[in-house]
């Protein structure tokens, strides 16, 4: 698993680190306090944001009104990446679960770049194709799996990105999250979240350490998981 410091790997994937380097360079540094929105569903798409320092929560409104929550970002990761290639509107929202930097680039400042450096149009392929991948499991998710496997997949995708290999097969997540939130990634009702990770405490699946969650056992979850 990476460690907390490293580019998470979840629903939205980083550039590579040279790209990303130069790319940033001369982007404008954007502080977003816990709680604010970036962005809203609906604005216009006029560039990118990096994320440098804190944590964000990419999300969407369910047709009741509920939030569901897309992923949680933290360091390195890349979003509003699609309106560098078609300035479109947002098709998802984004808020600063704590306080965080971010840098950003225009619209103009990616096409700039772009024309000295083509290749950089291949690396963005990849990550829609990734992100059509992981809309793609979602919506199995959605479709298939229990409300445990939901639950699973959630924490499963958050030992992914924050997940820190402590010992004996046990992954803990260096990001505190609450039950509200796990329950909006899953689509479920907070109860039945508190009732799932009840159980699993019992069992010592997973185990809850100074905030943190600590998957003890990944294999069960993985196995509920499964589609």
């Amino acid at each position: 698993m990476p460690t907390p410091d490293s580019s998470p790997s979840n629903l939205f994937s980083a550039l590579p680190a040279d790209f990303a380097a130069a790319l940033f360079a001369n982007a404008r540094p954007v502080r977003l306090a816990a709680g604010r929105a970036l962005f809203a569903a609906g604005d216009p798409g006029n560039g990118c944001y990096r994320v440098d320092q804190g944590l964000l929560k990419v999300s969407t409104l369910s047709g009741s009104g509920g939030e569901r929550i897309l992923a949680i970002i933290g360091p390195g990761t890349i979003v509003g990446e699609l309106a560098l290639l078609d300035e479109g509107p947002r098709s998802a929202s984004v808020a600063a679960v704590k306080d965080s930097e971010l840098s950003f680039v225009t619209f103009a400042q990616f096409r700039s770049f772009a024309e000295a450096h083509p290749a950089v149009y291949q690396h963005l392929v990849r990550i829609l194709a990734q992100r059509l991948r992981n809309a793609n499991a979602a919506l199995a998710a959605g479709s298939f799996l229990t409300l445990q496997g939901r639950v699973a997949r959630a924490l499963l995708d958050l030992a992914q990105a924050f997940g820190q290999d402590v010992g004996n097969g046990r992954v803990l997540v260096r990001q505190k999250i609450t039950q509200s939130d796990l329950a909006a990634m899953a689509g479920i009702a907070r109860e039945n979240v508190s009732r799932i990770l009840n159980e699993w405490k019992r069992r010592t699946v997973v185990t809850r350490l100074a905030g943190y969650y600590c998957l003890e056992n990944p294999q069960i979850l993985e196995r509920e998981a499964a589609p």
